[in-house]
């Protein structure tokens, strides 16, 4: 047959809480820090792969673009070292020259010119009709007349389309010639278009005036000062790629390498946004984000199971305990009215003893005969009413006994103190007759009520009377029990003038089964449930004592203190007797 599960009470459910926040914090703790640290090295380890590969692909690219132009130079200069310039009006030479390096070479040189030190083309070959053409005021001319060679940036010129000039500057007779040949537009941006990486990874190439010399796959004006930078930074600081993060004009994350290209005049560029250049580390992040909040339910589903098991077998183990605990009070209580069972023989023996002889002498009168005359129907009624009133007593002795063994109910109820002390001393004052003791009781008018045990505290009490009693019962002494409100407490002192506990004693009187008295004649369990008793109530338990002088108990318990008591189903004394 299944237990029925125990309904658990606030403390419980407060334990049951804390239990799962004390695994959550040990478990989700290092699983957070290793996450976040593997998190944050996969992150530096793959940025610093990105950009070592990125520099390494735009350095590629750049000596491409580099070398594309050193050997076309080096076409044109091999050409006009061959150039009979004593023939150089003559078409057909200029229209050869162009045919054999489009042969060797393909499309990629357009046309060929030659042009004398004022400017004037002196012949050309190619498809448009720039015979004659005057380049004297010519940005391109200008430079490349005072330069053994030249690459001009990129300009739409006479024909009206982008292109850009190779020129050679050669000596004949004292006089300055330039060899020009026109590049091809569309073979030399292809070297740049094919810079492709991710979606939105593209390069481009900008002279130190911010005009585009190739044309970028994506719309977009240049932010002129931003690229003077990289020009200044890569020259200042001698390197070849120069990688940075920044937000770009529409204000999306990118990444940036760039490379110096054409002797320092032109600014090679790749650009690519964040997102997309780390899209695998994001990835990552994602999909260890998703481990942890998996392992995260993980743990905390088996910290609630686990938790809620575990609360559930520590409170029906403490039920089990208590119930043990109320076993072990009773227990002691009977070993109490044991105690109490000399003194209760002899206060019932008297009226007993009385009744016997009464009812002996109406027997006597009865056999005389004497119980005709109105003096002996008196000495009847006499007897009779004798009888009837030590029965009486023996009956109030026994209901007082009765009462105090029936109270069992350790249930919280509203109880004087002072009341439940007066009953006690009447309880015991037979034997402290007889052990010639005085009881004295000091208490307190108007004490507030207590919210507690009825039977736990007579439990207590009693045992600290019998105890005294005890203490005194070869000398006799005085017993005084007072009861006072202090400070939102009730404060009770049992005191009896015995020969006091030795100093070694003191500090283990409420550890369980420790006890002074000869073999056989106690358990050592009292003053170890006096303990826990009193703690359960939120209360405190004190002893003084001195040789030869008397011994103390001091005993406070916090007034009106039943919600708090029904929090706790389970007190177990930190030291007992």
């Amino acid at each position: 047959m299944n237990r029925k599960p125990i309904p658990l009470s606030p403390y419980y459910r407060s334990l049951t809480r804390n239990m799962v926040l004390l695994v959550m914090v040990i478990s989700l703790t290092p699983m957070l820090l290793v996450t976040g640290i593997i998190l944050d090295q996969f992150s530096t380890s793959h940025h610093e792969k990105v950009y070592a590969h990125l520099g390494e692909l735009v350095l590629k690219h750049k000596q491409n673009i580099d070398s594309f132009l050193d050997e076309k130079v080096q076409n044109i200069r091999f050409l006009a070292d061959s150039i009979d310039f004593g023939r150089v009006g003559q078409a057909v030479m200029i229209a050869e020259d162009l045919s054999r390096l489009q042969g060797a070479y393909g499309t990629v040189f357009v046309d060929l010119g030659v042009v004398d030190e004022n400017g004037q083309q002196a012949a050309y070959a190619g498809p448009f009709k720039l015979e004659k053409a005057d380049y004297a005021d010519a940005d391109w001319f200008k430079k490349a007349i005072d330069r053994p060679c030249y690459i001009s940036d990129v300009f739409l010129g006479l024909r009206g389309s982008p292109h850009f000039i190779i020129a050679v500057r050669k000596t004949w007779q004292d006089r300055k010639w330039i060899i020009r040949a026109t590049i091809d537009f569309l073979s030399f941006n292809g070297l740049v278009e094919r810079v492709r990486i991710g979606e939105t990874g593209f390069a481009y190439i900008l002279n130190r005036e911010g005009q585009f010399q190739t044309k970028p796959i994506f719309d977009f004006i240049p932010t002129l000062d931003i690229y003077i930078r990289y020009f200044s930074t890569l020259e200042r600081m001698g390197k070849e790629v120069e990688i940075q993060e920044r937000l770009d004009g529409t204000g999306v994350k990118s990444l940036y390498v760039s490379a110096l290209l054409k002797g320092g005049d032109w600014l090679l560029v790749y650009k690519q946004a964040s997102s997309d250049a780390f899209s695998d580390l994001r990835n990552a992040q994602i999909i260890a984000v998703i481990i942890f909040v998996f392992g995260g339910i993980a743990i905390v589903t088996m910290a609630v199971w686990m938790s809620g098991k575990m609360v559930r077998r520590i409170a029906t183990s403490d039920n089990e305990k208590e119930i043990m605990n109320q076993q072990v009070i009773e227990t002691g209580k009977l070993a109490s009215i044991g105690e109490l069972a000399a003194g209760i023989a002899h206060e019932i023996n008297n009226p007993v003893a009385i009744m016997f002889e009464e009812a002996n002498w109406l027997r006597d009168l009865i056999e005389d005969g004497a119980y005709k005359d109105e003096a002996d129907i008196q000495e009847f009624e006499r007897a009779l009413n004798q009888i009837r009133t030590q029965g009486l007593r023996c009956k109030e002795i026994t209901l007082k006994l009765l009462s105090f063994a029936r109270k069992t109910d350790s249930r919280i109820e509203d109880l004087d103190i002072g009341h439940l002390i007066e009953e006690l001393m009447a309880l015991s004052a037979q034997r402290a007759k007889y052990s010639n003791i005085e009881l004295v009781t000091r208490i307190e008018h108007d004490l507030p009520t207590l919210s507690a045990s009825y039977s736990e505290l007579q439990q207590v009490f009693l045992n600290l009377i019998n105890n005294a009693m005890d203490a005194m019962d070869k000398t006799g002494g005085t017993l005084e029990i007072s009861a006072k409100q202090e400070e939102g407490q009730i404060l009770i002192g049992v005191t009896d003038n015995g020969p006091g506990i030795p100093k070694a004693n003191l500090g283990r009187i409420f550890d369980p089964f420790f006890t002074t008295k000869p073999v056989g004649s106690g358990t050592g369990l009292g003053l170890s449930i006096c303990y826990g008793i009193i703690e359960k109530m939120g209360g405190g338990i004190t002893v003084k004592s001195a040789l030869e002088v008397g011994t103390t108990f001091e005993i406070r318990i916090p007034v009106k203190t039943g919600e708090g008591q029904d929090n706790q189903t389970v007190a177990e004394p930190d030291t007992c007797n």
